[in-house]
């Protein structure tokens, strides 16, 4: 039997930076975690301990932070993109960078001085980024913990059965999740800000425009709504965790309950994934993760 190296990558991980940009008394905060992981002719390091080809992942940290003054941080996408180029081009011995970028919205407090932020909501920009050496890369955003809901709207009947299932048939229930939805542009994009939010809105418009027979049928119809609405992208990636809303028994106290008091339950949840994509689109280089 030969013992031969893998498939392997190193970085820093989880590097948070904060970047306050002053515009007199005008403040405009960028909050971002920034994962590095670089690739390439590492087979010394592994098999004899020689590190000349090894860029520290404090070095990468310390890159994150300088980047962030020298260039100021965007669109995510751009700032990854300006990373992962810097790693394949200044480091002979790293073939592949891929560096992945989760924002946290933040905006003014309304009535406060413009220098005053409250979080904004729950859900985190994503993007990931896969750059080689000879140029080529691939471009992911991306949105996770988008938390929708639509209170009626949502059937689930005709399914299979065998022994074990107990699950009432509905044509009328609560269809809420938390969208992790991932979309890969065809090529350059010259606006990802723009792209961006007009993604998000037909993600959006598509859940609560789809009067949905199951999770699944919703999961493609927002999917497919993105692809027909947004030619730079062409392939979309969701993954719909069900939060399930179950009717609560009023009967012990006399009590109708006509679809209106719902125990809202965190575990187990169904989860739904899956991929719309263009038939005609280039091949991903890369797995997204």
């Amino acid at each position: 039997m030969a013992v031969v190296l893998g498939p392997n990558r190193y970085g820093k991980a989880e590097t948070r930076v904060v970047r306050v940009t002053r515009e007199g008394e005008t403040h405009h905060v960028k909050d971002c975690n920034v994962s590095v992981s670089l690739s390439g002719e590492m087979e010394a390091v592994h098999l004899t301990g020689d590190n000349s080809a090894v860029l520290p992942t404090d070095t990468q940290k310390n890159t994150v932070y300088a980047f962030a003054k020298k260039h100021g941080i965007g669109e995510i996408e751009e700032f990854a993109l300006l990373l992962a180029r810097h790693f394949v081009d200044s480091q002979p011995a790293i073939r592949h960078a891929r560096v992945a970028i989760e924002e946290y919205a933040w905006r003014r407090i309304p009535g406060g001085p413009p220098h005053s932020f409250v979080r904004d909501g729950s859900e985190v920009r994503t993007c990931l980024v896969h750059c080689d050496a000879d140029g080529t890369s691939t471009v992911v955003s991306g949105v996770r913990d988008l938390v929708v809901l639509n209170s009626t709207g949502s059937e689930f009947h005709g399914f299979a059965r065998d022994e074990y299932t107990t699950l009432a048939e509905t044509t009328d229930r609560v269809l809420a999740t938390a969208v992790t939805a991932s979309w890969r542009h065809r090529g350059a994009t010259a606006d990802h800000g723009a792209s961006y939010a007009a993604v998000r809105h037909h993600l959006l418009a598509a859940f609560a425009q789809t009067h949905s027979l199951s999770l699944q049928q919703t999961l493609y119809a927002m999917g497919a709504r993105v692809l027909a609405e947004r030619p730079e992208v062409c392939e979309v990636r969701l993954a719909l965790p069900n939060k399930h809303h179950f009717l609560v028994d009023l009967t012990p106290f006399g009590m109708d309950n006509d679809n209106e008091v719902y125990y809202a339950a965190d575990r187990p949840y169904g989860l739904i994934e899956g991929h719309v994509l263009d038939d005609e689109a280039p091949p991903a280089a890369y797995a997204w993760d």
